[in-house]
């Protein structure tokens, strides 16, 4: 099984809001979608952070960012259109000065694939029913939008 080294965005705006983009997968192109965060795939030889850092940019449109430490790890297999691939996510805390995002940079994919993407407040995280991921998101940003960050990636779950 290929394995597919990925850089997964906590990106934060001034009042700590977190933007999520809400997408379906390419193995699932009619599914009901779910939330996750900015990231994609490393290119060969890029760091997980040099990744972020281009990822930020062609989801986004923002330039001006600050990138933070990778702060949890998660791994597994995951069906896309071919092939499952194993994901080796890193989550990496990043703030920005906020905005409405661009989607100029997005791949033929994106456009096909997600359907919004929004700034969210840990509250409204909290109180949606809506698919999110990682699973439990909410529980998981208590310690990080009270700064609280590990000194080492925090193994969570698959």
């Amino acid at each position: 099984m290929r394995r597919r080294l990925t850089a997964r965005v906590l990106l934060f705006d001034p009042q700590d809001r977190l933007l999520l983009m809400k997408g379906r997968l390419p193995s699932d192109p009619d599914g009901p979608g779910a939330w996750f965060t900015v990231g994609g795939g490393a290119m060969p030889g890029e760091s997980v952070l040099d990744a972020a850092a281009r990822e930020i940019v062609e989801e986004t449109g923002f330039r001006t960012f600050e990138l933070g430490p990778v702060i949890w790890r998660r791994e597994g297999p995951l069906p896309l259109a071919t092939e499952t691939v194993w994901m080796d996510e890193h989550y990496i805390v990043a703030r920005c000065a906020g905005g409405d995002p661009v989607r100029h940079g997005w791949q033929a994919d994106e456009h096909a694939l997600i359907d919004d993407i929004r700034w969210w407040t840990h509250a409204e995280l909290q109180a949606t029913d809506e698919r999110v991921f990682p699973p439990g998101l909410a529980d998981l940003l208590h310690d990080i939008v009270a700064g609280r960050l590990p000194e080492t990636p925090l193994a969570i779950a698959w």
